[in-house]
């Protein structure tokens, strides 16, 4: 089913709304079996059986699509004809046009031409004399047929070859003799119009042939310019305003073209249309502008189509992460998280996504991925390993699982060390990786990832580089939120699953309990007749610890493992941070090849000569092979948690493809930096209060820092936005100070402490510097710093009602109201509503409130009192005083 899988399962499911439970469930009881992953590809064949299932409304909402889509193609082609016939038709009627003026100019200008004197009394037999010697009107007919004939069809001929003239005019004399004797033998086939009377004029004749020999006299170039100022007379400039048979403008005796080419035609029907249009003709210069216009209106046509095209191709580098994808694609960050958990990707804003899930979720979107890095990438040759040079390494184990589950306390136990004893707050804050070697001399690399919420990126690298994954779950407890994550990357990651159940020594642990709730995931454990690996294990005594590792091993073996250490090393950065003494220090673990002290390495946009390698306990080591931690002195900078490593063989190199990957790092931070826009603008006067807290964090390793920007920025609310200005690896410096003092920020250092006089620069601008060194105490204090930057909610609070009893009027005091306080208090510096049956129709504040003759503060319940409304006097009996107070409340996020 692999070779013909060709429709990942996640795009079905969203089609069909359906779970991924629920499919694969369908599937196995069909007999089909499949990976229950969302990127699993699956089969024409399986696809049609979901279908046939779950599809319910989808096929008829795809159909009254289709029909909807063919209603409107059928519309538009009924448009398309409709125009198309109408421009046939205008086409024709121009082409019509065009005919009849060229029919026009042949009529004008093909009469007879006189070529000589025909004379017809000598030819004539003697005969009866008729009516005024009339020729008859077939010999007129055919004379004027001939005589076109002969004389119109080659006017040229006639002009240059004056000779033929004689021989021509005795054809003539020839075809009128014959004519006048096919009178005589009444030839009965000629038919012709019948005479109207009309003599023939042949000195008609005459005038048209001294205007001919005298243009054959004139300059050819003349005559030349004349017939080209004759055409365009008789062409557009005419504007079709003469009817056919015209002969204005028309000089007799001059020839013109007697059919027009087709370009002619196309030039006078493409005229016609620009006056249909309306567009006027005003010469070369109107023209050349218009053209002109026309050209640029394309030009920036296709400039606007190929930014479009250009928009919707994100140009990203190896550093993009979840966040600055949003921003480049202007989509929420949620929904970009979103589409990774539909591919069953955990990730947050601040994380890397590698270059197979950008792909996927920019495809989600309408967007294609351009890599700008894949020129340095292929600048680092990776070797082939031939089978022979493989030999087998240990094996990367992670251990990962919820906080306080005892994942420090199994490694501390497996390491004959006390590293929680190190961890401010009893809690792991920092990726660890230690090289364990075992009694029967097996080694194993171990990973210790943290188990708090805000660590989720640290425990995805975590499953990216390990061979086998260890989920540690307390037994006296519950599978928790960080369990349940770390399962999934450890699935997303594709490797073997060990779980250890802790903390058995304990009266209330239930391991049975775990195992259920696993099953509930569809995680069966080899107890339970699954093939996951599990063991119950107390960290604190050592109980089942020794088993766990057989069985972590037993699985190593399955793997078999094996890498090449004769070659440039490779691997993958774990940590870095900057020591006061030793200058930047990075835990890096060796994948491939052997690192040697003195070796140039290229970690991200970092570089440099190793001058030094310590193990996890501070012993110095020369040489680290394959699947070994090490910590390496001598890079330029911290690279960044996740980036690859390589070793090359040139410093220069090295650095070049450093310094072009800086640049690229730059390049990606302004084109996803989010600039404020109009409904930005309009949003925050909208919300009137408006706040930001500009933050600068500082962090001892780059974990850290990037786990404390995940949990700062998703405090930030509709009212108050979290800006991280700036973060970085190492000590609170001057400039930070003086960044912070420019935008109005507080720096926040976590496990570092200020440097210098940076210290006294804050002191004297005033600038706040928190520091901590548990990540709760930063989160809460930070949380508890934006609600007081909250405007305080006011609330109303009615403190008591009055019944007005009786009214006194007083001269130049006004009207005291009587009370019975009916309920509550009634304060002096109270605000007042006078209700009178039930409606409100004063608001406002007590002049005096008295008992007896006495100011008092305030009367209880049960008690008679006067009192003045503050420049109101229209009070009546049976009218309610309501005594109120303004509250603040303050908001909480």
């Amino acid at each position: 089913m692999a070779d013909n899988a060709t429709i990942r399962l996640n795009k079905v499911l969203r089609e069909l709304n359906i779970s991924l439970d629920r499919a694969v469930d369908f599937l196995a009881s069909k007999g089909h079996t499949i990976d229950a992953r969302p990127t699993t590809k699956i089969s024409e064949e399986v696809h049609q059986v979901l279908l046939d299932e779950f599809q319910t409304d989808m096929s008829k909402k795809v159909a009254s699509i289709e029909v909807g889509e063919e209603k409107r193609k059928e519309k538009e082609a009924i448009r398309l004809q409709l125009e198309q016939e109408q421009e046939e038709r205008h086409l024709a009627r121009e082409k019509r046009s065009a005919a009849t003026e060229v029919v026009k100019a042949k009529a004008e200008l093909s009469g007879p031409k006189m070529v000589g004197k025909i004379d017809l009394e000598s030819k004539k037999k003697p005969a009866p004399k008729k009516k005024e010697e009339e020729v008859p009107a077939p010999v007129v007919e055919e004379v004027e047929k001939k005589v076109e004939e002969v004389v119109v069809e080659k006017p040229a001929e006639k002009e240059e070859k004056k000779p033929e003239k004689a021989a021509e005019k005795k054809e003539v004399e020839k075809v009128v003799e014959e004519a006048s004797e096919t009178i005589e033998t009444k030839y009965q086939k000629l038919s012709g119009p019948k005479i109207m009377g009309d003599k023939i004029d042949l000195t008609k004749f005459e005038k048209p042939k001294k205007k001919k020999e005298q243009a054959a006299k004139a300059d050819p170039n003349d005559r030349k310019k004349r017939r080209r100022r004759i055409i365009s007379d008789s062409g557009p400039r005419s504007g079709g305003r003469g009817k056919v048979g015209d002969k204005r403008g028309v000089r007799p005796g001059v020839t013109s073209k007697v059919e027009p080419t087709e370009e002619e035609v196309q030039k006078q029907v493409r005229e016609t249309l620009e006056k249909l249009q309306g567009k006027s003709k005003k010469g070369k210069g109107a023209k050349y502008r218009r053209d002109k216009r026309d050209q640029h209106r394309q030009q920036s046509e296709k400039d606007l189509e190929q930014q479009e095209l250009e928009n919707k191709v994100l140009k990203v580098t190896e550093f993009v992460t979840a966040g600055e994808v949003a921003t480049m694609m202007d989509v929420p960050t949620t929904q970009i998280i979103s589409a990774c958990m539909s591919l069953g990707i955990m990730v947050t804003m601040n994380q890397r996504l590698d270059a197979e899930t950008l792909s996927i979720v920019a495809e989600e979107f309408g967007y294609e991925v351009e890599f700008v890095t894949a020129d340095i990438e292929e600048a680092i040759e990776e070797e082939a390993d031939a089978p022979e040079d493989l030999k087998s390494r240990a094996p990367i184990v992670t251990v990962m699982g919820h906080v306080d589950h005892g994942k420090t306390s199994l490694l501390d136990y497996i390491r004959q060390e006390n590293v929680i004893a190190g961890e401010s707050g009893g809690i792991t804050q920092h990726i660890g990786a230690y090289g364990v070697e075992l009694e029967n001399g097996q080694k194993i690399a171990f990973l210790d990832t943290p188990g708090h919420e805000a660590f989720t990126a640290m425990r995805a690298r975590g499953a990216q580089v390990t061979d086998i994954a260890i989920i540690v779950i307390a037994a006296d407890d519950d599978i928790m939120p960080q369990t349940k994550e770390a399962i999934s990357h450890a699935q997303a990651a594709g490797v073997p699953i060990v779980f250890a159940i802790n903390k058995i020594d304990r009266p209330s642990a239930n391991p049975e309990k775990i195992k259920e709730g696993l099953a509930a995931m569809n995680l069966l454990v080899e107890d339970w007749g699954g093939k996951i690996q599990s063991h119950d294990i107390s960290a604190k005594t050592g109980a089942g610890v020794k088993e766990l590792l057989e069985k972590v091993l037993l699985e190593a073996e399955l793997l078999e493992l094996k890498a090449n250490p004769d070659k440039l090393a490779s691997g993958t950065v774990v940590e870095a941070f900057l020591d006061k003494g030793r200058g930047y220090v990075s835990t890096v673990l060796v994948l491939a090849g052997t690192l040697e002290i003195g070796d140039y390495v290229l970690a991200g946009t970092c570089s440099g000569k190793i001058k030094a390698m310590q193990d996890e306990r501070g012993k110095i080591v020369k040489k680290a092979g394959p699947a070994t931690p090490i910590s390496i002195l001598g890079l330029d900078g911290a690279p960044q948690a996740g980036d690859k490593f390589n070793v090359l063989q040139d410093e220069r190199e090295a650095k070049q493809i450093a310094a072009k990957r800086s640049q690229l790092l730059r390049e990606q931070s302004v084109r996803t930096q989010r600039h404020i826009t109009l409904d930005e603008i309009g949003r925050r006067i909208a919300l009137g209060d408006f706040k930001e807290l500009n933050i600068i964090l500082k962090g001892d390793v780059d974990g850290s820092v990037e786990a404390l920007t995940d949990s700062f920025q998703k405090l930030s609310t509709d009212e108050i936005q979290v800006n991280i200005i700036h973060k970085g690896v190492g000590a609170i410096t001057e400039s930070d100070v003086l960044l912070a003092s420019a935008s109005d920020a507080i720096v926040i250092g976590f496990n570092v402490r200020p440097m210098g006089n940076a210290r006294d620069i804050a002191d004297k601008e005033e600038i706040d510097i928190r520091m901590y060194s548990i990540i709760y105490d930063a989160i809460n204090d930070l949380k508890d710093a934006m609600e007081g930057m909250l405007s305080p909610e006011i609330k109303e609070e009615i403190t008591g009602t009055a019944e007005i009893r009786e009214t006194f009027k007083i001269s130049k005091i006004g009207t005291i109201a009587g009370c019975m306080v009916t309920s509550g208090k009634i304060f002096r510096n109270s605000n007042i509503r006078l209700i009178r049956d039930g409606v409100v129709i004063y608001t406002g504040l007590l002049s005096s409130l008295k008992r007896f003759k006495d100011d008092v503060k305030e009367v209880a319940k049960g008690y008679d009192c006067g009192l003045q409304i503050k420049n109101y006097n229209d009070i009546r009996e049976n009218d309610i005083v309501e005594a109120f107070q303004e509250v603040a409340v303050k908001k909480t996020l």
